[in-house]
């Protein structure tokens, strides 16, 4: 299982073009209006010169080596594998269809490069790829749709206990704040190793949230 990288990125262009009007001033034929005396403003509350600054400090983790399956949150990944493992027979059952649908298109191919094109083989071939990419398509989006499920319903917990347990992480090493580098890569130029965390805390989390035990064999 690869990382796991979640990046969105917009961006938005807006042109603006100023058009001015010029107008011809007329005679004014009505009288005019007093001004307005304008209300006094309170004076502004000078601030201090003397404020304190409070300390920061800011550390660095990629959220998307917590799903390394070599060196990552070992809670995590074997939730994750779990339920990989949960649709495996339904992941193979598209992955077979895609198969038969490829197949399908290169029979197709031969038969419109024939010396005889028969129409009516090429026809029933057609109907039936359509009729696959249909099958394929809707069991793909129940399948997202199941998988999207059953990893909330699995992973945030998990989740939840790694977001808990970086505050506190923090908290206890004096840091202020923690950035997702996995989501800042194009704005980071250049980065101290020291402030990259993620190492640290997927250790310190892996120590104080093991793996639980397997259970022993059931006796013959």
């Amino acid at each position: 299982m690869n990382k796991i990288r979640l990046i969105f990125t917009a961006l938005i262009v807006v042109l603006i073009m100023g058009i001015s009007v010029g107008a011809q001033t007329r005679p004014q034929t009505t009288a005019p209006k007093p001004t307005p005396t304008p209300l006094p403003r309170p004076a502004a509350t000078p601030v201090p010169g003397n404020v304190a600054v409070p300390e920061s400090r800011i550390a660095l983790a990629d959220t998307s080596m917590f799903g390394d399956e070599k060196s990552g949150i070992v809670l995590y990944v074997d939730a994750a594998k779990k339920v990989e493992l949960e649709f495996q027979p339904r992941t193979n059952e598209l992955q077979s269809l895609g198969n038969r649908l490829n197949a399908l298109a290169t029979e197709l191919n031969t038969l419109r490069k024939s010396a005889v094109v028969d129409q009516k083989t090429i026809q029933a071939k057609q109907t039936e790829g359509e009729r696959l990419q249909q099958e394929a398509t809707t069991k793909k989006e129940r399948l997202d749709e199941d998988v999207a499920t059953r990893y909330r319903q699995s992973i945030s917990p998990i989740s939840n206990q790694i977001g808990a347990a970086l505050d506190q992480f923090a908290r206890q090493r004096g840091i202020t704040m923690t950035l997702d580098v996995s989501k800042l890569l194009p704005a980071i130029l250049t980065v101290v190793p020291a402030v990259d965390v993620t190492r640290a805390f997927i250790d310190d989390f892996n120590r104080t949230h093991p793996r639980p035990a397997a259970a022993p064999a059931p006796r013959p």
